[in-house]
């Protein structure tokens, strides 16, 4: 099954918390200081919100799978339509670890597809010292639009 993936970015977190958990009738799956997230059944939504953008509204869109396979599949269907492509491969972000790649929509809008391996206590870990910094949460070039790069076959992040 694949879930439907929503991240903003907001102003006043808990004013956010309180909106949101009225909207889908539900508190927060989790919340920490700076994020929260819902994951919601009907719709099958993972919906997060967050303080680290640099503007609010839609940071990126995606799909959360719960199958291996699904996010293959995923990944050759934007390979095979020749879409720009960034494999972060296992990596950590949003307080979990989780396998993901990117792709750009026309508009500049990220999409993830992830599948997500387990719980963090922190919002992403640290890379050890000349390691490949990755993506978290929406890649962005240095003028401030979405990024998406074509996957190398020797490559195994960003």
């Amino acid at each position: 099954m694949k879930r439907f993936h929503v991240h903003l970015h907001v102003e006043d977190l808990q004013k956010s918390i309180g909106f949101y958990s009225v909207l889908f009738a539900v508190q927060p799956a989790r919340v920490e200081a700076d994020y929260a997230k819902w994951m919601l059944d009907d719709p099958a939504v993972n919906f997060a919100i967050s303080t680290r953008g640099t503007k609010p509204g839609v940071d990126h869109l995606g799909f959360q799978t719960e199958d291996p396979a699904e996010l293959a599949e995923m990944k050759a269907r934007a390979q095979a339509a020749g879409l720009a492509l960034l494999d972060e491969g296992e990596t950590t972000c949003c307080y979990a670890r989780s396998e993901k790649h990117w792709v750009t929509d026309p508009q500049g809008i990220a999409w993830e597809h992830f599948k997500t391996l387990g719980d963090i206590p922190v919002f992403n870990e640290a890379k050890p010292a000349g390691a490949a910094q990755a993506a978290c949460c929406a890649p962005v070039a240095p003028g401030g639009k979405p990024v998406a790069v074509a996957v190398k076959a020797s490559s195994s992040c960003c």
